[in-house]
């Protein structure tokens, strides 16, 4: 490894020489503590007794080489401080860690696993004119092995990463997702903090099983045409003492004051400006991608990165800015095809705009404005809607500043928010119309789209990282029907190019957002193959004698109808009520209910 690069923060691969290797010799282990006295190597191999370690390179590397030390066996680094006191430390670079509440590192060998993806690699892309319906995953909740399945000391009922790949594609395929998203599945040792407070950045988390099956897992999402983004935490790491808190004894990977050292969350905060910090972070970001084969990276809280403890009146952190620039632009050149997104709650300009252009170097940027502006708009009661009518068109005023995903994330769907179904106003019957109309309003809207699993069903409990979903909702009809209903509506988002243009500025353009009394509008979708029109009725009334202009010589086709029996609405299927005079699209609409119609025109003759 290039030591002056290391310094630099310039290195994207350390996680090739950190660590643990195998060579002929033996398993070969090497960690970076600069201000440490001495360090030992401890583990099964040894019986947990000392191996002391030699200085390498500068004097800040140690090393030794342990035949002793084989596959499986559990590991630390006894790291002493200048006062010769230790603490154990799991691995920083380490692959592998024991299952919680064991604090271990764990010898694993991954760089000879054989991967079968190389067409999906070759195929793919950052997806800017393409479909990107991304289904986000919590692990562990999603699904569980039922009780009476399960062997006698297995509490949890984890599926491995392998097992669970199986039901999950299947799922993602039915539905209409072409990308699955991962909640943070580096090692943490707390089932609550959903892996955002991490232990093991480099070591997936031993809950679902070994690296090598979540390479299987990768791998058969890949042969079965759904990517895989992994959510990865570039601002700070759990407190835990085992861990990279105070690592070598000082304060090496976070900032030496407590003001800047903790966040809000209460973990340490990264001090981006140091090189072998940079260096771990983007190397850890090049080990998903190139060892794992992932699709995109998702970064959290990317605020707090810009601005000190994410607080625009504390100012511009300019140390991690110029980190995030170098990291996306070393991270594209390495993985062009790769996806880099940012979960980023600020106005901070050019977040996605290249790096050469004065921007972050993102690929996209999470929309969390749409998100709010347009819950509160379901929230309210639709007697108010008509003062509120343009928080559901407020977004696309600076839609093209970005490059956005549209996301009902995890994040709304917990501590006492309510789920997205939940959200609508009214009663139980009335929850459901609205809520089939709202994600037919974001299948419309520019923007990729990213839901939360669950949403797909109506989940109306709040979402639980220690139970699965409540996927026996199924067998109510009015959950079942609204299944159906999000599986059409996913099918017409993944074939229709007009709606994989997000970003061209000719491909969007409002039918009608100046219907306030009515509470309706109207999106319409351009491209060469045809275009795609929606209208929909927020209210509770229905709309007689709605019409729009659509144009002459079109040739139209309904593709959906939110109000259809089958999807548990109230129009039988075939009566729809519009009439197209060959200019004028005219329509009744039920109350919250919307429409999705195919316009082609027809080349006169």
């Amino acid at each position: 490894m290039d030591i002056y690069g290391f310094y630099k923060g310039e290195i994207f691969n350390a996680y090739e020489y950190l660590g643990v290797h195998y060579t002929k010799k033996g398993n070969v282990f090497r960690t970076y503590a600069p201000n440490a006295s001495a360090v030992s190597l401890i583990g099964d191999f040894s019986e947990w007794n000392d191996l002391p370690m030699e200085r390498v390179q500068d004097g800040r590397f140690f090393e030794i080489v342990c035949p002793e030390a084989k596959e499986g066996m559990r590991y630390k680094y006894r790291i002493y401080d200048r006062k010769g006191e230790f603490i154990d430390h799991c691995d920083p670079y380490g692959y592998s860690m024991e299952i919680r509440p064991g604090t271990c590192s764990v010898i694993r060998r991954i760089d000879d696993f054989k991967f079968h993806d190389s067409k999906w690699l070759s195929q793919r892309t950052d997806c800017k004119d393409k479909p990107m319906n991304i289904y986000e995953v919590h692990l562990g909740s999603w699904r569980r092995i039922p009780e009476d399945k399960r062997s006698k000391d297995d509490e949890n009922g984890w599926y491995n990463y392998s097992e669970i790949a199986d039901k999950l594609i299947e799922h993602v395929k039915e539905y209409g997702y072409n990308f699955i998203e991962l909640m943070p599945i580096s090692e943490h040792p707390c089932d609550e903090s959903w892996g955002y407070q991490i232990t093991g950045f480099y070591a997936p988390t031993s809950r679902y099983g070994t690296p090598k099956q979540l390479m299987e897992f990768v791998d058969k999402c890949h042969r079965k045409g759904i990517g895989v983004i992994v959510d990865f935490v570039p601002v700070h790491f759990a407190v835990d003492h085992y861990a990279l808190t105070e690592y070598d004894g000082t304060k090496l990977y976070e900032y030496p004051d407590n003001d800047a050292g903790y966040n809000e969350w209460g973990s340490r905060n990264f001090i981006h400006s140091k090189g072998e910090v940079r260096t771990f972070i983007q190397s850890c970001a090049d080990y998903w991608l190139t060892m794992y084969h992932f699709d995109g990276i998702r970064m959290d809280a990317i605020r707090n990165m810009i601005y000190w403890q994410g607080n625009e009146h504390r100012g511009e952190n300019r140390w991690a800015i110029d980190f995030l620039k170098s990291m996306n632009k070393g991270l594209k050149s390495r993985h062009s095809s790769a996806i880099i997104s940012a979960e980023d709650s600020s106005s901070y300009p050019k977040v996605t705009a290249p790096v050469e252009y004065g921007g972050l170097g993102f690929d996209y940027k999470w929309c969390l404005g749409w998100m709010h502006d347009s819950l509160e708009y379901m929230q309210t009661s639709p007697i108010y809607r008509n003062n509120n009518y343009h928080k559901m068109t407020f977004a696309m005023l600076y839609f093209y500043n970005e490059k956005f995903i549209l996301p009902l994330s995890h994040d709304e769907v917990v501590h006492g928010k309510a789920t997205i179904t939940q959200k609508m106003h009214g009663d139980y019957n009335e929850k459901f119309p609205q809520a089939r109309t709202f994600y037919m309003f974001m299948m419309i809207h520019p923007g990729k789209k990213l839901n939360f699993m669950g949403s797909e069903i109506g989940q109306l409990r709040e979402w639980d990282e220690k139970r699965e979903q409540d996927w026996d909702m199924l067998k109510y009809p009015i959950h079942d029907s609204f299944s159906n209903y999000i599986k059409a509506l996913n099918r017409i988002y993944l074939k229709y190019n007009a709606l994989h243009y997000d970003f061209a500025p000719d491909n969007f353009t409002w039918a009608d957002c100046n219907s306030p009394d009515r509470c309706v509008y109207s999106i319409r979708r351009k491209s060469p193959d045809g275009d795609i029109l929606s209208v929909m009725n927020f209210s509770d009334w229905y709309q007689s004698d709605y019409s729009l202009n659509i144009g002459e010589n079109i040739k139209l086709e309904l593709l959906l109808d939110s109000d259809n029996q089958k999807y548990s609405g109230r129009t039988p299927d075939g009566k729809t009520d519009f009439i197209y005079n060959g200019d004028t699209l005219k329509m009744n609409i039920p109350p919250y209910s919307g429409r999705i119609f195919f316009l082609k025109k027809i080349s006169a003759e």
